[in-house]
């Protein structure tokens, strides 16, 4: 269920009234919470060589325009199903990445919950393993998971070693119960040990 409340009030103007913020920011992430004209619109207010993190979460098919802004875009199982529709999702989590990225997104990360996730570009497709861990409650573990991405691709960290950092923040996250309430510290994340590429 989703309760998107102040989100959904966040308008077009809005975003060009923050224009400046825009320009000078490394990185902006989205989500489908607030309007998709709303996030069309800071597409079109991304400073050149910023990078765009969207998790179209609750899916919904995205145009063009936002799809080829993305990098990434990040989905899981029913996100990806939404984003490509039903037959075009094969068996296989590498083929949804590779579908994905067809559609014009410059990289893609599937998250796979316990099994860590895939994150695809032109150079191929990687696997980022996950921490294993007792999950508890699995609310909020993808937008922890996309913050903890967006943040460390900010930072200069490679697309896969983000992804890296973010499956161990999302791990984190399901060790406890609630959304926001759940996100770990770093120090937290640094608890559940290192792995994965790039680390």
């Amino acid at each position: 269920m989703v309760s998107p409340g102040a989100n959904a009030r966040l308008t077009p103007a809005d975003v060009r009234a923050a224009a400046t913020l825009f320009r000078a920011s490394r990185v902006v992430s989205a989500q489908l919470e607030i309007p998709l004209e709303t996030v069309e619109e800071v597409v079109r207010n991304l400073a050149a060589g910023s990078r765009f993190v969207l998790n179209p979460s609750p899916p919904r098919p995205l145009p063009p325009q936002v799809l080829a802004a993305c990098d990434p875009l990040i989905v899981n199982e029913h996100e990806a199903k939404v984003v490509l529709g039903d037959s075009l999702v094969g068996a296989e989590p590498a083929d949804w990445a590779r579908n994905l990225l067809a559609r014009g997104p410059r990289s893609v990360v599937v998250t796979l919950g316990a099994h860590g996730a895939l994150v695809a570009s032109a150079g191929g497709v990687a696997r980022v393993p996950s921490v294993r861990v007792a999950a508890v409650d699995t609310t909020g573990a993808g937008d922890a998971f996309t913050a903890a991405l967006a943040h460390r691709l900010g930072t200069g960290a490679g697309l896969v070693r983000a992804a890296a950092w973010a499956a161990r923040v999302g791990a984190a996250a399901v060790t406890k119960e609630g959304a926001q309430a759940s996100f770990p510290t770093a120090a937290e994340v640094e608890a559940l040990g290192r792995g994965g590429p790039g680390e």
